[in-house]
């Protein structure tokens, strides 16, 4: 299939299950962008859950995103229970400008419900030159190190910087060893897992992906990512006055939905933080880059952009059970 043809079709499907026309066409140019850098398990897989959250009267189907100029460093949008993208897009001059002008702001979205990676909102911010950080929490699968039972969610985090004629180096991961989406890929395919990534029921480290989606999951790296994941909950939750995972999921009634909480935003300026210095710092960090290179090291993000050139010149392969699954909730 071509870009357009899978925007078109997860278009089709959202505005289908009764989603706006603004919310439908931000969630699937988000749906869009993950196919094409590669990344499906972000794309098209995610849209039978998406309508599932559409029709459970949770999500505002029809939410216009409030946008509050808080502080010169602040902005808050508002989504108002719908999806997280397009109060992004919403609130985003503003924290541009206010970066622009103070070398470096904040975004703060509350109640939003959010389905997908981070990456696409960082690099919409290092397309504009700037640096930017992004987080948020999800749903309490997580157990803390040491723990034996949920509390943390996957908590994901991204960072960009932007590079001038070049990609920008971003990155973005969840703090649990293993995304969620990946363990039920697992237990689909029936594919064990390594010990370190989940707990069964029992508390217990378990090898089996369904025992540990039915468990609890692990953070990577012990107690530093459980701090890493705990700093996220505390700064895109109640630092901004939204829920934490634990909280979320309450709010979901286990209805299995996308997770409802925030999502905090930073945008930085290095042409104002950097002051007369913004030339030597790019050469720094062009040297840092290339010291990977020399190294044979790979930087975050280089297979999407080189997924990204293929699929954008020669589509996208979707597997046709897939395609006839999102043919029928189109219908």
């Amino acid at each position: 299939m071509s870009l357009d043809e899978i925007f078109a079709l997860a278009y089709r499907v959202l505005s289908g299950a009764g989603l706006s026309r603004a919310h439908a066409e931000a969630v699937a140019h988000t749906i869009m962008v993950s196919e094409r850098d590669a990344c499906a398990s972000h794309g098209l897989h995610r849209l039978p859950g998406c309508v599932m959250t559409i029709r459970s009267g949770k999500l505002s189907l029809d939410a216009e995103p409030k946008v509050e100029d808080v502080t010169p460093s602040l902005v808050r949008v508002d989504a108002g229970y719908g999806y997280s993208r397009l109060a992004f897009d919403r609130g985003t001059p503003s924290l541009v400008e206010k970066a622009r002008r103070c070398g470096i702001a904040a975004m703060a979205i509350n109640d939003c419900f959010h389905f997908s990676a981070l990456w696409p909102e960082v690099e919409a911010l290092t397309d504009l030159g700037l640096a930017a950080l992004a987080m948020t929490p999800s749903h309490a699968w997580v157990a803390p190190a040491g723990g034996t039972r949920g509390l943390l969610g996957t908590n994901p985090i991204a960072f960009g910087w932007p590079r001038s004629g070049r990609h920008p180096y971003v990155f973005d991961f969840a703090t649990s060893a293993m995304a969620r989406s990946e363990l039920a890929r697992r237990k689909s395919e029936g594919t064990p897992i390594v010990e370190g990534i989940g707990l069964g029921p029992d508390g217990t480290p378990t090898t089996d992906a369904s025992a540990a989606l039915d468990g609890a999951m692990l953070t990577f790296g012990g107690h530093k990512g459980s701090a890493l994941s705990t700093m996220i909950e505390l700064m895109a939750g109640p630092l901004i006055g939204d829920r934490t995972s634990l909280a979320s999921m309450e709010f979901d009634e286990d209805l299995k939905l996308a997770p409802c909480h925030g999502e905090l935003v930073m945008a930085f300026d290095p042409a104002v933080m950097a002051g007369g210095r913004v030339d030597q710092g790019t050469a720094w960090a062009e040297a840092l880059f290339s010291g990977f290179a020399e190294q044979g090291a790979r930087l975050p993000s280089e297979r999407r952009y080189a997924a990204r050139a293929r699929t954008i010149a020669e589509g996208v392969s979707v597997p046709r059970p897939l395609h006839e699954r999102l043919l029928a909730l189109e219908s």
